[in-house]
């Protein structure tokens, strides 16, 4: 098995079969699904149940004791049969040859960093009830790029350039030095390395993305861009942000400290 794909949901099922949809058409074939949810739900355990995968697969539950994904990503890892592992959110759907890019550009002192665009409301409804495809998207968004691109954020994120291609040049000169946590893979030695994600965070941002990016440079882990490579779309929904301060806080003192491998990860300290 080649890599596992992390999949950190809550609850939205309409959301996670867009996802699983569009790993039906990934180029590469050789993965697991890792559904890590931060909860657990009846409709989700359900749904999973039903689902024709064609993939092995598993399903991760905790206790739904608020906003847990580290501690969900942690259980994950523990928990993945491949050495390479990817991380996707429960709202990102995929290009077809997403898995394939973060494959090729796997190397064990790299974590790779990919970006997303945030699509509109118009392009998230197609999607999701099945009248429009990531085919057809792609054509929408060099449309856009040209004509207005109309409320759509980050929207030279979602074309995907073929490294063979004669545009081949564009990706190795976009670079990216900060992870996203919805868009990144890295080998399962790397993450032990840095014990893993930090469960001291317990409110969204910073801790899921923000804080591995300093760790795996003070670990001595080179990011790569995987951009206009490893393509990822988000789907639209009102956005449930929540203050980054007191993440910045407990960030800031443990760079000060230099805690690369953090006390309450994969291992307690």
């Amino acid at each position: 098995m080649k890599a596992s794909l992390i999949i950190a949901v809550y609850k939205n099922i309409p959301f996670l079969r867009a996802i699983l949809e569009s790993l039906r058409f990934q180029t590469e074939k050789d993965f697991e699904i890792i559904i890590a949810e931060d909860g657990e739900s009846e409709e989700v355990k359900n749904f999973v149940s039903a689902y024709p995968f064609e993939q092995p697969y598993q399903h991760l539950t905790q206790e739904d004791r608020g906003w847990q994904k580290n501690k969900a990503m942690n259980m994950a890892i523990r928990a993945a049969k491949a050495d390479w592992l990817i991380f996707i959110d429960g709202d990102c759907i995929l290009h077809h040859r997403f898995i394939e890019m973060h494959l090729r550009y796997a190397s064990e002192k790299s974590i790779l960093a990919g970006k997303r665009v945030k699509l509109e409301d118009a392009q998230s409804q197609p999607i999701l009830n099945g009248s429009s495809t990531i085919q057809s998207l792609q054509g929408l968004l060099l449309r856009k790029m040209i004509a207005g691109k109309g409320d759509i954020k980050f929207i030279e994120e979602g074309i995907f350039i073929s490294p063979s291609g004669i545009f081949g040049f564009i990706p190795k000169i976009r670079k990216n030095d900060k992870l996203v946590g919805s868009n990144m893979s890295f080998s399962k030695k790397a993450i032990e390395a840095i014990n893993g994600f930090d469960e001291d965070y317990i409110l969204p941002a910073v801790g899921e993305d923000y804080d591995l990016t300093w760790r795996f440079i003070a670990a001595g882990y080179e990011h790569k861009s995987v951009r206009n490579l490893a393509v990822q779309y988000h789907l639209f929904h009102v956005e449930n942000w929540t203050d980054q301060s007191h993440n910045m806080e407990i960030c800031t003192q443990k760079q000060l400290e230099n805690n690369y491998f953090c006390k309450n990860g994969l291992q307690k300290m």
